[in-house]
């Protein structure tokens, strides 16, 4: 008899899911899920409703066999599970507003996944995937939990040194970019190797390799020579970039370009709303056609959410892991001497060869000189953090925020941690 698998996905009322199934049923015959248990807590009953009636709409215009069980009975769903999926917003997007607005009071960034904000959503979230772990190791001890719950990288940590799940944690933004350089240079992404060296939210691109040569001075120069507005890279500055060697992600604008993001945050909180607020109606709008009883497909809209994908991701390694691929894809695991000025058990992201013991980190080739400092100093905070998430300790909590290098002084990681605390209280048993 075929070998069949059980796929839970926890958070399931998430307008992403529908990009999950779509990757389930594209690659149906390498990875026999025969049953999706989407699971929610009460307040997310009526969008987890809405997104099982979806998911069988479009399983059966595909016509496999895949059973949709919708449940908030979570415990019931993991048993004997062979994948799960988190994708879980503790706090909802009332919750990640205040984690973008309040930190602006005080001049600095505020970001759902970066700085004081994401430290929050690390603390309101740690303690939630923790428990969903002890489910895991009591019912289901051999699944693999694929985590694309923000901010991945810490929660990954979290699992890694307070579970015996075998975890591993997945971000969109690496997929992304090589899905760009396969467009840029018209080649399939596998004929490219991308070198990502970092962690979560933090990674730099120290190298792109195509038949043995490197492409990344090219690439470098390429926005200067064409002026390109079409490149994920292009409002960095030359210099700069010409002398780092390496393509930073998305995220180090916080961080290289501090100035000018503050400004463009405080611009969009006083017009158009924070980033939660913008999602919010988008998810609103994405919600108001997955109603819609003819709606079999996942609708082009949803691309727009952000979280591109994140799904595909999230398919391709589970299809690795299944198959025993042994393919290459950029993930979050432990570090265990890869990169060797961070601890063994600090969660990196890089490139992974995929097999069914699961991604084993590919040795790196080149760490830029210069990102090492912030590297550190980052990856130190998200140490701290998880600590004073697991622990609800002020203290520790208070020393994350002092060292993060976007928070300016004692004082205002002090008042800032003060207020933030008290907005979550409802949301931080642990420290209340």
């Amino acid at each position: 008899m075929e070998e069949t698998l059980k796929l839970v996905v926890i958070g399931a009322g998430s307008s992403y899911t529908p990009e999950l199934i779509e990757g389930i049923i594209l690659h149906h015959q390498e990875l026999p899920i025969r049953e999706v248990w989407l699971v929610d807590i009460e307040e997310g009953r009526e969008k987890l409703h809405t997104i099982a009636e979806l998911s069988k709409r479009m399983i059966a215009e595909s016509g496999l066999p895949i059973t949709v069980v919708q449940t908030l009975e979570r415990r019931e769903a993991i048993a004997g599970a062979d994948f799960v999926c988190t994708q879980i917003r503790v706090g909802m997007l009332e919750a990640r507003k205040w984690d973008e607005l309040i930190p602006l009071q005080y001049n600095v960034i505020g970001q759902e996944t970066t700085g004081p904000g994401g430290m929050m959503k690390g603390l309101r979230t740690i303690p939630v995937i923790l428990d969903i772990c002890k489910d895991i190791e009591e019912l289901a001890p051999d699944a693999w939990l694929l985590n694309f719950t923000n901010p991945a990288g810490m929660v990954t940590e979290a699992v890694h040194k307070y579970s015996s799940v075998k975890s591993v944690g997945l971000c969109n933004s690496p997929i992304g970019f090589q899905k760009w350089l396969s467009e840029f240079f018209g080649l399939p992404m596998e004929k490219i190797y991308a070198e990502f060296v970092g962690i979560n939210h933090l990674h730099w691109v120290s190298d792109i390799v195509i038949d043995g040569k490197s492409k990344l001075q090219e690439l470098i120069d390429y926005p200067q020579s064409y002026k390109a507005s079409n490149v994920p890279f292009d409002s960095w500055d030359y210099r700069f970039l010409n002398a780092l060697k390496a393509i930073p992600s998305y995220y180090l604008s916080y961080y290289y370009m501090t100035d000018a993001m503050l400004a463009e945050q405080k611009e969009a909180a006083a017009t158009t709303g924070s980033r939660a607020e913008v999602v919010k109606k988008v998810e609103e709008e994405l919600f108001e056609l997955y109603r819609n009883v003819a709606l079999k497909e996942k609708p082009k809209q949803l691309e727009q959410r952000g979280g591109a994908y994140y799904s595909e991701a999230a398919v391709l390694l589970m299809r690795s892991i299944y198959n025993d691929s042994r393919d290459i894809q950029t993930l979050n695991v432990r570090n265990n001497g890869m990169i060797d000025f961070l601890p063994d058990d600090a969660s990196i992201e890089v490139n992974c060869m995929v097999t069914k013991q699961g991604p084993l980190p590919i040795p790196l080739r080149i760490i830029p000189q210069p990102i090492k400092g912030l590297l550190a100093a980052v990856k130190q905070y998200e140490s701290l953090a998880i600590e004073a998430a697991v622990h609800g300790d002020r203290d520790i909590a208070l020393q994350a925020m002092v060292h993060h290098p976007l928070v300016p002084s004692v004082t205002v990681a002090e008042q800032l941690l003060d207020e933030m605390l008290e907005k979550n209280k409802s949301l931080l048993p642990l420290f209340h």
